[in-house]
């Protein structure tokens, strides 16, 4: 009897594993909502791209156009253009649309920011399960489930509720790019690379990077063994098709010029050439080794010096901003900064858990070089292997790298853990699978830095945290709802926050095309008194906001001693400011600028 409902159980995970793995994404989501209950009880949305995201959805909701992303609640009146597409607003407005029929508006957009990031991680379970299946074992894939959700710590906040931005969406696009990658079957894997990565780059160019990396995987795939030439021809309609149906139907009016910072027809044209030529060398696709390789260089040498004669102003920052804005803001920001540039008690676990799948995607491509999953594993490998590089450049490419971590953590625990289930020793059997799992996955690195007295934080980062979430939360800024709505001159990183949570407008938030306005934000509480008044004016702004103690204002202090904020925050008075009171236990300070 044991062995026969061993056996069913066995069957079923084998062939009932997309229906099991939507039933452990109900389970994580209905935890999750659980769990952060209060955050979308009170609207707590702790980005401020979230806070902007939410923002174009009620614009496009009241009317605005499909293509017009211009905010006109920021910088008013003209207000600023984003670089953000439509893509990830369609969930988000469909679940308000649909839970307004039960619920009021406001609630129905606190619903929609809960759910509406479980969507992509339901995708980037199956992927990842498939991905398990296709290069580890057919009953794996429960294992790369909990290794995700109980390790990928990075990742896993990315799909918590309110988390609404689109990181999420391009995170699934890169899951379905790696279950492509090792996907035997040549037609389906290079539909599902070419694709995903052709609307992950139509949301975003935040995973430019690994679009190459995948597309030239593929390539090398094809140059190695000619076979492989229907991968790459498919691969290379979509991607080239795929983005240029994403241009159409989603680049904003504000796209549609030479920029560099998203799918504009700078990089349209790179996609539809890239996808022409590589569809003429897997159609073609010589005998001869050398010859491919030489076909594949020629075509990358045409691509990169063509992008450097017509589209010079992308070959620096795709920002392009400002030297002023980029040492003073860009430069600065954090998860854009190296990961051995952050404190131990971020980059320690953060890096681990990538560190430890990459030893086992080596691993195991080496242990396969003989099989049929050997092509597979080494894709994966590769990838591993840039995602644990990219770290190295920026820490946000942590939430990804811990995530391509999956496959090599669960081949190496497919390793050792039957080597433990069937060891002689009772202590080694029960005792062995609990401690593999805990390094395997990377969980030992969360437990050192929780309760070692490492590099923890110090009471000023403390006071600074606590005073920037003060400054940030919904019950205390719909406070500010008591005065007529005005346009209010605030930090840049409030900015956002106000007006989804006020009837406020705003001058600045973080945004690079928003760059102007930042840096007369930073000029007006840097220099001094008379030079504030007169930025102050110049935007219409008739009421300032300020939050002591924020992470921002401790900036503006430190840079400019003297200068007008710092002059503020000591209890100077100005005859062209009138304090406005405001409730008991305010976090904030607000005058009327006259």
């Amino acid at each position: 009897m044991i062995a026969t409902g061993s056996t069913g159980l066995r069957r079923d995970v084998e062939q009932r594993w997309v229906a099991l793995v939507l039933i452990a994404w109900l389970a994580v989501a209905a935890w999750f909502l659980h769990e952060r209950w209060t955050a979308i009880r009170w609207l707590s949305l702790g980005d401020t791209d979230d806070n902007m995201r939410l923002m174009q959805v009620r614009a496009w909701l009241d009317g605005q156009g499909w293509y017009d992303l211009r905010q006109y609640r920021m910088n008013p009146p003209a207000g600023f253009d984003i670089h953000w597409s439509r893509i990830v607003d369609l969930p988000i407005a469909g679940l308000i649309l649909f839970f307004r029929l039960f619920v009021s508006p406001s609630w129905a957009e606190r619903l929609a920011c809960g759910l509406a990031p479980l969507l992509p991680l339901s995708v980037v379970m199956l992927a990842l399960a498939a991905t398990a299946r296709r290069l580890v074992a057919p009953v794996a894939w429960p294992l790369a489930l909990i290794v995700l959700v109980s390790s990928c710590g990075a990742t896993m906040l990315m799909f918590m509720p309110e988390r609404i931005d689109h990181h999420n969406w391009q995170l699934a696009c890169l899951a379905v790019t790696v279950a492509g990658l090792s996907d035997s079957r040549q037609g389906r894997g290079g539909l599902q690379v070419g694709l995903a990565s052709a609307v992950s780059l139509s949301i975003g160019l935040e995973m430019l990077p690994y679009a190459a990396m995948a597309g030239a995987i593929i390539t090398l795939r094809w140059i190695w063994t000619p076979g492989e030439a229907k991968r790459l021809a498919v691969y290379a309609l979509t991607l080239g098709g795929g983005g240029g149906l994403g241009f159409l139907l989603f680049a904003s009016y504000a796209n549609r010029v030479m920029r560099c910072d998203a799918l504009t027809p700078v990089w349209l044209s790179v996609l539809v050439v890239a996808g022409a030529l590589l569809l003429a060398m897997a159609l073609w696709s010589p005998r001869s080794l050398a010859v491919r390789l030489g076909m594949a260089v020629a075509a990358g040498a045409v691509i990169a010096i063509g992008f450097a004669l017509l589209f010079p102003q992308c070959l620096g920052r795709p920002e392009q901003v400002s030297p002023e804005l980029a040492r003073t803001w860009l430069d600065n920001v954090r998860e854009a900064k190296p990961l051995y540039k952050h404190p131990f008690r971020v980059a320690f676990p953060i890096a681990t858990l990538p560190l430890i799948g990459l030893i086992g995607a080596l691993v195991a491509a080496w242990r396969a070089r003989r099989q049929p999953s050997a092509v597979g594993w080494t894709a994966v490998a590769l990838f591993t292997s840039f995602a644990v590089a990219m770290l190295a450049w920026q820490a946000r490419a942590g939430p990804a790298a811990q995530m391509l971590a999956v496959p090599g953590a669960v081949a190496l625990a497919a390793m050792i853990l039957p080597w433990l289930l069937n060891h002689r020793s009772p202590l080694v059997r029960v005792g062995g699978p609990v401690a593999a799992f805990v390094v395997l996955t990377g969980m030992f690195a969360g437990l050192a830095v929780k309760w070692l007295p490492i590099d923890r934080p110090s009471a000023y980062t403390r006071r600074v945290n606590a005073a920037t979430g003060e400054c940030m939360r919904t019950s205390r800024l719909l406070t500010l709802n008591r005065m007529p709505a005005a346009t209010v001159f605030t930090f840049v990183d409030l900015g956002p926050r106000l007006i989804t949570i006020t009837h406020h407008d705003a001058i600045a938030g973080p945004y690079h095309r928003n760059g102007d306005a930042i840096l007369d934000v930073q000029h007006a509480f840097g220099r001094g008194p008379a030079a504030a008044r007169a930025i102050m004016k110049r935007h219409g702004a008739t009421m300032l906001l300020v939050c002591p103690n924020m992470a921002e204002a401790t900036i503006y202090r430190a840079r400019n001693p003297g200068g007008f904020y710092d002059r503020l925050a000591h209890g100077a008075t100005f005859d062209w400011l009138t304090p406005v009171p405001l409730v008991k236990g305010s976090p904030y300070r607000m005058f009327r600028i006259s």
